[in-house]
């Protein structure tokens, strides 16, 4: 698995973190202040990137949680077949087939590029470029 560790409070909206090893990209944070026994807690929510899950995180402020490395890559449509897409990377040349999002199936036509994320063997479309 690509991941690394990272501490819970460095966590901000944008960023990504493991939560039940899935993927998310976090929308909210909140902390609470240390008390006089105890350290800072926080709370963070986060959806999942390619499920669209709605978690949420509890801990200590200094708990190490695990962050994803997801990697943004460029590829181009070589057929478009329903509602999946034959895509070759433009750096490996590497086929494979990818499932076209709702929102992008007007857009996707062969011979144009596209962008992805790809994290574990798993790939979703982010853009489809004109």
């Amino acid at each position: 698995m690509s991941t690394t560790f990272g501490s819970m409070k460095e966590l901000r909206e944008g960023k990504y973190v493991m939560i039940d090893g899935e993927p998310c990209r976090v929308v909210e944070t909140s902390s609470s202040a240390p008390g006089k026994h105890g350290s800072a807690k926080m709370r963070v929510v986060a959806i999942g990137i390619f499920d669209s899950q709605k978690r949420a995180l509890f801990g200590p402020a200094d708990q190490d949680v695990e962050i994803p490395i997801i990697e943004r890559k460029r590829g181009q449509i070589i057929s478009v077949s329903g509602d999946t897409a034959q895509i070759m990377d433009m750096a490996t040349y590497e086929s494979f087939e990818i499932t076209i999002p709702d929102d992008m199936k007007g857009e996707a036509q062969a011979g144009k590029e596209v962008d992805y994320m790809e994290w574990n063997a798993r790939r979703m479309l982010t853009r489809v470029n004109k």
